[in-house]
């Protein structure tokens, strides 16, 4: 993927190096323990949000018992502890951050202008270990995600050599694929989808928020394929092996494939991502289109 050269997005807040505490606390049948909180963590490495983390808690089924994670407060920087930077870090990860969401900024300008409206950009949060948002208490372990309440993308940057490592999805592209999916969230949240399917799955029973949960997730998948299109077709930034390199990554993450990989059985039920068969045509289908109207992942048949 070409980005050396391109711009760099100002949207940054680098809160990497900061200190951080509070933590996340386990109730339910027993607890979680160290090997529960790795599971949530993979599961929660599908690369996006998952409403109920963003609302306030992910709630767990395990061994027939309820488990809840309850996000604590963390606090702000104290005496000797380094403060937010703002603009484009000067380090290599992340100007190629920098680089990536400047691109989906160009480009959902022009995606949102042809169609009479006005993007709004989003602000991407770098930080390590932990932080706050207006979500609630951020670690690591959920994953990079994107909270509609301060309308800003949090990652760590070591989620990418969990990409590359864990999950066998090395490359710019893959990486670039992440960021672009959360932005597909920010889409969401402009266009009004994600408060509005969040206020349905709050009235919803478990199995029928997950569906929708699924859903939201896929579209956020096809509005990054949509991205990848317009960057492709306004700036040229793929390279051979791109492509493959991103699929590569979607297929890591279907649910199926991470709970596999966690717990050596599928539950389709408790799916809330999507499985990596439909995660890389929802992306593909965003691709070869460039239109956010093949993006209808909750019409009447859309697998």
């Amino acid at each position: 993927m070409k980005w050396e050269d391109y711009r760099k997005s100002d949207n940054i807040e680098d809160r990497r190096g900061e200190g951080s505490g509070g933590g996340f606390s386990m109730g339910g049948a027993g607890g979680l323990g160290i090997g529960g909180i790795i599971v949530v963590g993979l599961i929660s490495w599908a690369l996006g949000i998952d409403p109920r983390i963003v609302i306030g808690g992910l709630e767990m089924i395990q061994g027939g018992g309820t488990q809840t994670i309850q996000q604590t407060r963390a606090p702000a920087p104290g005496p000797g502890q380094s403060p937010a930077r703002a603009g484009a870090p000067r380090d290599a990860q992340g100007q190629f951050v920098a680089a990536t969401l400047a691109q989906t900024e160009d480009v959902w300008r022009r995606v949102f202008s042809a169609d009479g409206k006005r993007y709004e950009d989003p602000r991407l949060v770098l930080f390590s270990g932990a932080t706050r948002s207006a979500c609630g208490f951020a670690q690591s372990a959920m994953g990079p995600f994107y909270c509609p309440q301060d309308r800003r993308l949090y990652l760590d940057l070591s989620f990418f050599r969990d990409l590359r490592d864990r999950f066998r999805a090395p490359g710019d592209f893959a990486a670039a694929y992440v960021i672009a999916h959360e932005v597909g969230h920010h889409v969401q949240n402009l266009l009004g989808k994600l408060p509005q399917v969040q206020r349905e799955m709050s009235a919803l029973p478990r199995q029928r928020a997950n569906a929708l949960s699924v859903r939201l997730e896929l579209q956020a998948d096809c509005y990054a394929g949509v991205w990848a299109y317009h960057a492709d077709t306004q700036l040229k930034v793929l390279q051979p092996g791109d492509v493959e390199k991103a699929l590569a990554a979607a297929t890591a993450i279907g649910d199926d494939r991470l709970q596999r990989k966690s717990q050596g059985t599928v539950v389709p039920e408790s799916f809330t991502h999507g499985t990596s068969q439909q995660r890389v045509a929802w992306f593909t289908t965003g691709l070869k289109s460039g239109s956010m109207s093949s993006c209808d992942t909750f019409a009447q048949g859309a697998r």
